[in-house]
């Protein structure tokens, strides 16, 4: 038998040990460590900022060396979707084909375009490989606390998860995964695919306009929605598959544990957050800004973008602009909508039977139609940056205190104190380095209270950080959230 050239087997005392021809990279000493000031810098640099005298705030470091190594030369893509289950495993939904020719140069050819070699991207492959480093990894990825990679399956690299067989049709732009309480695994997709550049992977299937659901090892259970829907229809209802709602270029999920109820922030083309049976995919519900359904998506496109509304005083469009981007409830029932292209939060009474209901509050009462609150976010935001109110998340204390607010566009988390909405601090700002962002995607909290997060464009990576200190958010802080600090 050949010996294997990666490893010398040594038989020693009956057993059997594997021993790397590599020599082992030294270890690193404590001591040593310690009096770098490597850590006093990361802290520096990746802590929480901008605290008011008057505020008290639970404190962070990035963990720069978390993840752990990724297996097969896999290299991570745009994170789409980024959540914490009940278990502390952090799911991860990543885009392989968001890769570019350099990060992919380890696909071969794998189809033609034009009569010429291509990868599975699209690249060109005239000679084959271009280097040693890297391939797409598959779109969903699990996770533990550690940072230890347990499972990864789905999407264009590993197709046998979705049967089209059984009615499975992948998404053509990864985006939103959540967990529920009984362990379902659910994706969404939010491209309008109107021009797939026709390589291997690409998707011929138009928009995405469908959730899937899955077991957690990757078993496919249902679809709701369906693709090529072409939106928007914000007032759609049974369009999508066995009658389910069509959804446009949905970006988030969630499900009500108390209820079963999904929400879906539906999202990049139609208005609206859908409340469906998270059991059958059937609909329940639907709404728009201040609670209000039906939604008139020729008023909101006629309306144009946030600056319109902004430099003539209109604090209180009575719609959506796209994206609606994350839809997330806390335990007391309240949920959170990132109304991303109107650069606020809207608050909603998600136990309101009222909500998602035929209901007309075009002025914003607040009361009415489910409707709580809001707050705007880095209100004076515009394009072409994409919007600032991206993702929320919650801290660990009994009362969930803090309320953390991602900003795709300031590349920031804003620690609120939930009750008043005031801002008590910020993490992370623009950069590339550990504890830095850029175009910052999607915010998740474990049980520790510790935060874990997403970037898309050319970001393409997950960061945790590490909690210590207080448990939730108290004092005062800032009324106005986001802006150039003095």
């Amino acid at each position: 038998m050949r010996p294997n050239p990666n490893a010398i087997v040594v038989a020693l005392l009956g057993m059997l040990i594997v021993a790397p021809m590599f020599a082992q990279a030294p270890k690193p000493d404590s001591k040593t460590l310690a009096s770098s000031g490597i850590l006093d810098r990361l802290a520096e640099r990746s802590g929480v900022y901008a605290v008011p005298a008057t505020a008290k705030v639970p404190g962070f470091i990035a963990d720069a060396g978390w993840p752990q190594k990724l297996p097969n030369n896999w290299l991570l893509g745009q994170v789409g979707g980024l959540y914490v289950s009940a278990d502390d495993h952090v799911w991860v939904y990543q885009r392989p084909r968001s890769l570019t020719d350099d990060e992919s140069a380890l696909t071969d050819a794998a189809g033609t375009r034009d009569g010429k070699p291509v990868s599975v991207l699209g690249f060109a492959r005239l000679n084959g490989v271009l280097g040693d480093c890297c391939s797409p990894a598959p779109s969903v990825m699990e996770f533990d606390a550690g940072g230890k990679l347990l499972r990864a399956w789905g999407g264009p690299a590993d197709p046998g998860k979705c049967p089209a067989a059984q009615g499975c049709v992948w998404p053509a732009t990864e985006h939103g995964i959540f967990v529920d309480h009984n362990g379902f695994v659910y994706l969404g997709g939010s491209d309008l695919n109107d021009k797939p550049n026709g390589s291997p992977w690409s998707s011929p299937n138009g928009s995405d306009g469908q959730i899937l659901k899955f077991t957690k090892d990757g078993k496919f259970v249902m679809m709701i929605g369906g693709p090529g829907g072409k939106g928007p229809d914000s007032n759609n209802k049974d369009g999508g598959r066995d009658g389910t709602p069509l959804f446009h270029r949905p970006a988030d999920i969630t499900v009500d544990p108390v209820t079963n109820r999904m929400y879906v922030s539906d999202g990049y083309g139609n208005r609206r957050v859908v409340i469906v049976d998270a059991a059958t995919g059937k609909y329940i519900g639907h709404f728009g800004a201040y609670g209000n359904n039906p939604i008139d998506d020729k008023a909101a496109a006629a309306a144009g973008n946030w600056m319109n509304d902004f430099t003539k005083g209109n604090m209180k469009p009575a719609f959506f602009r796209n994206p609606v981007h994350c839809a997330k409830i806390s335990k007391d029932g309240v949920m959170y909508v990132c109304d991303r292209g109107n650069n606020r939060l809207q608050l909603f009474n998600a136990r309101d039977p009222n909500l998602g209901k035929p209901c007309s509050n075009p002025s914003g009462e607040q009361g009415k139609c489910g409707f709580i609150k809001e707050r705007s976010v880095a209100v004076k935001t515009n394009g072409p940056l994409p919007g600032s109110a991206v993702a929320v998340g919650f801290s660990t204390d009994a009362q969930q205190s803090c309320l953390y607010v991602g900003d795709n566009s300031n590349m920031t988390i804003y620690l609120l104190k939930r009750d008043t909405l005031e801002e008590l601090g910020r993490l992370g700002r623009s950069g590339r380095e550990a504890g830095e962002f850029h175009w910052l995607h999607q915010v998740s909290v474990d049980s520790h209270g510790n935060i874990y997060t997403g970037e898309v464009d050319t970001g393409k990576r997950i960061q945790k950080f590490i909690h210590y200190g207080a448990e939730g958010c108290s004092g005062a802080g800032r009324t106005t959230i986001g802006g150039v600090l003095p």
